[in-house]
């Protein structure tokens, strides 16, 4: 059976890992037969596509005005688009990502009157935790416990600034009122990890399936010679471990480490990089396919010092495909795609020391690193293929397209 599944989230360009998951996920579908509809918010940096003129106006968070605000938690005009676009479309399925805080839990009241089952991959914590991480000002947090997200504003846990955790304590409660866990049918969850997290956070285990993500490597080269620098690669935020591991580097002079990507922690970065003048340790900019594709086969391993609870590690199975072994901290999702001493090193978070010895055990012995490399090549090729993710999605849609018919079934019976 051909579906079409309407796949929305915050943006039609690639900003981060759960736009590049939303992308590769149309992508397979539409290989298998599916038709699949984006929505969005509109923006100029977005993909072309036939469907734009549905997509709503967005917010503006560099210079927000008062309409912004309010926008950021109920967007009229996210929810006028979604009715339009149910009108004009016949959808069996509706798959979202990242939806808030650009359409807003304001498109969930149409699916529902439509009918349509509603599927959500979670990208991190946000039906739980107002600022998405599970952190408070850098330090792991679960004072909420899934519902009191007044505690988010009395800790300022966005960014330490009260304005700020107001609002995201506001957007709580609005969109949890709307339906942000109620009136989705089924969530995704990327690792058992976070399914687990969730669960013990209040959401309702019956609710909750996990679906590792997937990369499909059948086209992707290995690299089978030794690397020449080490690499990060994705978000510069200060939960990520960044300092972590520049301070592991910084006695590495004879070993280059490479920064690649952007965020709010860059400047803090780049400070401390011209403040130790660490002369081997370069930051790139954000960097996308065959240049990062390049970057990442020319390593001797990339690093992942994350100290969040990081719901899977997308970055990990990306070095895989490309038969470079991963330094990952033994934290949150990435602990299901690592095994330690295998295809990497797993490291306990925030620990400088460790992280250093085990990139020095990389440096030397460049040869096993290659092997560790391959080791998690034929992980991804096995575990997290394309076909097992899609037909683990697709088991979702079927139990969701079933129990819709029974329930229609007994309305025409009664």
């Amino acid at each position: 059976m051909n579906l079409t599944i309407l796949n929305a989230g915050q943006n039609y360009y690639i900003r981060g890992g759960s736009d590049r998951y939303q992308f590769a996920l149309s992508e397979l579908l539409r290989d298998r037969g599916h038709q699949t509809i984006p929505f969005a918010a509109a923006n100029p940096k977005n993909q072309p596509t036939q469907w734009s003129g549905y997509f709503p106006p967005g917010v503006n968070f560099d210079r927000p005005t008062p309409g912004d605000l309010m926008r950021f938690i109920y967007s009229k005009s996210a929810a006028r688009s979604m009715e339009r676009l149910l009108e004009e479309n016949s959808i069996n399925i509706a798959h979202l990502h990242i939806y808030y805080g650009q359409l807003t839990s304001s498109i969930l009241a149409p699916l529902k009157k439509a009918g349509i089952p509603i599927v959500q991959t979670l990208h991190e914590y946000k039906i739980v935790c107002p600022v998405y991480t599970l952190l408070s000002n850098g330090e792991i947090c679960q004072e909420c416990q899934g519902n009191a997200f007044w505690k988010a504003t009395v800790k300022k846990c966005n960014r330490n600034s009260l304005a700020r955790s107001i609002l995201s304590t506001v957007e709580s409660y609005v969109s949890k009122w709307l339906g942000s866990v109620d009136r989705v049918d089924r969530f995704i969850a990327v690792s058992h990890f976070q399914r687990e997290k969730l669960i013990e956070l209040g959401v309702p285990a019956e609710k909750i399936t996990a679906v590792h993500n997937f990369i499909d490597a059948s086209e992707i080269e290995v690299n089978s010679e030794p690397g020449e620098y080490f690499l990060y690669f994705g978000r510069l935020e200060s939960y990520k471990g960044l300092f972590t591991l520049i301070e592991a580097a910084s006695s590495l002079q004879d070993i280059p480490l490479l920064i690649v990507g952007d965020g709010e922690a860059r400047s803090q970065i780049e400070q401390l990089i011209e403040q130790k003048d660490l002369k081997h340790v370069k930051l790139l900019g954000f960097k996308q396919k065959e240049e990062l594709h390049r970057l990442i086969s020319n390593s001797i391993c990339t690093i992942s010092p994350s100290q969040w609870y990081e719901t899977f590690g997308l970055t990990l199975i990306e070095s895989f495909a490309r038969g470079r072994p991963a330094i990952a901290s033994s934290i949150g999702g990435m602990t299901e795609i690592v095994t330690d001493g295998v295809d990497g090193y797993l490291v306990s978070p925030g620990d400088a020391e460790k992280l250093r010895s085990r990139m020095v055990s990389m440096a030397k012995h460049r040869r096993q690193a290659v092997d560790m490399g391959l080791a998690g090549r034929r992980k991804v090729e096995t575990q997290f293929n394309s076909e097992n993710h899609y037909q683990k999605v697709m088991e979702v849609y079927q139990k969701l397209l079933s129990s819709r018919s029974k329930n229609i079934a007994k309305l025409q019976n009664i």
